[in-house]
C-alpha cells in the first residue's frame, strides 16, 4: 500500500520511520517532509495547510492511506474533505478536532462532562480579562484560544506579567487571531504526564505513557516550547493512577463524545497533571504529540499500518497493541534563540558519527546542495531505546555531543529520574 504522511517535523519523521517497518507499506510520501524523512520517504513540496492540493496528490498517486501529523489541517477539515472523495485518512473530523482548535470549547467540554481540570474563565474582551485576574492567585496560566504551535501558553508569576501577556495576545495580537479570545486558568502543581490514546467506535485505548519537557532550560526554567525532550514510559503513571484516569477522565470523555454526537477516530492526546487532588486534564490535542511520538513509537512492536486501518474501520482492540519493555529517551537539539527568534540555514555536522543503536529524528532540517542545514527552532531529536533510563540517556547524551551546528542548544537533564 502507498501512504502519504502530512507534516514536516520529528513527529512525522517518527511516523515515516514506523510505517517503513510495515510489511504492508510499499511506498511512503511525506508532504513536505524534511532532511530526515527524505531517506525513507519521497518528500513532496506541498504545504500541510493546502488541503485541496494534498487531496489532488492523493487521488493522482492512488494513495491508500493518509496520516495527518499536525493539527492545522485537522482543525481545517482535511479528514472531512478526504472522506468526501472516498479516501482513507487517519485523524478526527473537524467536529472532533475542535477539542484542540479551541481551548475555550475544550474547557467547556471538560466542565460539561465532569472531566477534572483546573479552575478557569474565558474572555473575549481585553478590559474584562484584565479585571478577571483578580479572581486568581499567582502563578496563573494564560492561554490563547486558538492554535499557536504549542506556544500560546504563558505561566505568569505576577500581575504585571499577566497584564502584559493578556495585552500581547488580545491587543498586540502576537499570536494573530488565535489570541483574540483567551483563557485565564489556575496553575496546577504536581507531575505532568502525557497520555496518547487511540479513539475509535466508542473506544478509548491508551498507548504507552510518556513525559515531555516543555521548558527550554535545565531545571524546568525559561519559557515554554513545543517540547525539548521526552521519555517513555512515565513511572508516575502507576496502575492505580491509570485506573483512576480511566474512571474520572476517559470514561467521561467517552460520554461527552457520544452526547455531542462526535464520531471521533484517530489519536486523542491528553495532557495531565497528577495533583494532590488526583489527575487533572491540562489540555487535549487531536494528533500525535511531539516529542512524545519520538519515544512512544520506537517502543511499538505492532504493525502501525494495521493499527491505523483498524482505527479507521472501528475494529481496533487493546490486544492489537504490542509494546517493548525497553525505555526510550529523546533529547532535542534546538537553534539558538528558540522558542523566540532564531536563525535557519546553519550547517549540521556529526550525524554520520552516531552509533547505530541511536535513532535520529529530524524536526527542522533541509538538504541543500547535499548539505544538511537547520530549518527550524527544534532541529534534531536524538533517541535511544535501552534496558533502563540511565543506559538510554547516557547513550543519547554521548550521541548528541557528536553533533554540531552553530548555536546548538539542548537540555542536560532529560530523563534524569
Amino acid at each position: 500500500m502507498k501512504v502519504l504522511v502530512i507534516g514536516s517535523g520529528g513527529r512525522e519523521h517518527a511516523l515515516c520511520y514506523k510505517l517503513a517497518q510495515s510489511k504492508r507499506v510499499s511506498k511512503i510520501y511525506c508532504a513536505p517532509g524534511n532532511g530526515g524523512t527524505s531517506s525513507i520517504a519521497e518528500n513532496v513540496n506541498i504545504n500541510p495547510k493546502d488541503i485541496e492540493l494534498l487531496l489532488s496528490f492523493a487521488k493522482t498517486n492512488s494513495i491508500d492511506l493518509t496520516v495527518v501529523g499536525p493539527e492545522d489541517p485537522l482543525v481545517s477539515g482535511i479528514v472531512d474533505r478526504f472522506e468526501e472523495e472516498g479516501l482513507r485518512i487517519f485523524g478526527p473530523r473537524m467536529e472532533g478536532a475542535i477539542l484542540e482548535g479551541s481551548k475555550i470549547y475544550s474547557k467547556e467540554f471538560m466542565k460539561k462532562y465532569h472531566i477534572p481540570t483546573g479552575k478557569y474563565r474565558s474572555f473575549k474582551n481585553l478590559e474584562e480579562a484584565l479585571k478577571g485576574l483578580d479572581e486568581f492567585l499567582y502563578p496563573l496560566v494564560i492561554k490563547a484560544d486558538g492554535l499557536c504551535l504549542g506556544k500560546g501558553v504563558v505561566i505568569c508569576q505576577s500581575e504585571e506579567e499577566a497584564k502584559k501577556s493578556i495585552k500581547d495576545m488580545m491587543s498586540e495580537k502576537v499570536f494573530g487571531s488565535a489570541g483574540e479570545n483567551i483563557i485565564i486558568e489556575e496553575f496546577l502543581t504536581g507531575i505532568e504526564t502525557s497520555l496518547l490514546c487511540l479513539v475509535s467506535n466508542g473506544k478509548i485505548i491508551p498507548l504507552e505513557s510518556a513525559r515531555d519537557y516543555k521548558k527550554i532550560y535545565d531545571g524546568d526554567l525559561g519559557p515554554n516550547t513545543g517540547g525539548v525532550g521526552c521519555f517513555s514510559p512515565n513511572p508516575a503513571l502507576t496502575r492505580d493512577i491509570l485506573k483512576e484516569i480511566d474512571r474520572t477522565v476517559l470514561q467521561n470523555i467517552k460520554i461527552g463524545l457520544e452526547e455531542e454526537g462526535i464520531d471521533y477516530k484517530g489519536i486523542l492526546f491528553i495532557g495531565l497533571m497528577l495533583t494532590e487532588d488526583g489527575p487533572k486534564v491540562l489540555e487535549f490535542n487531536v494528533r500525535f504529540g511531539d516529542p512524545e511520538t519520538e519515544v512512544v513509537l520506537p517502543r511499538l512492536e505492532s504493525d502501525i499500518a494495521d493499527i491505523f486501518q483498524k482505527t479507521i474501520d472501528g475494529t481496533i482492540r487493546k490486544e492489537d497493541l504490542k509494546w517493548s519493555d525497553k525505555c526510550c529517551v529523546t533529547v532535542v537539539a534546538t537553534s539558538e534563540g528558540y522558542p523566540k527568534k532564531y536563525e535557519k540555514g546553519k550547517e549540521i555536522s556529526g550525524v554520520e558519527n552516531l552509533d547505530k543503536e541511536l535513532i535520529l529524528f529530524h524536526n527542522g532540517t533541509k538538504i541543500v546542495n547535499g548539505k544538511l542545514l537547520t530549518d527550524g527552532g527544534r532541529v534534531l531529536s536524538v533517541t535511544c531505546l535501552g534496558e533502563n533510563f540511565e543506559k538510554a540517556r547516557k547513550k543519547v547524551y554521548n550521541g548528541i555531543g557528536k553533533i554540531y551546528f552553530q548555536g546548538m542548544k539542548y537540555r542536560n537533564d532529560i530523563a534524569d529520574i
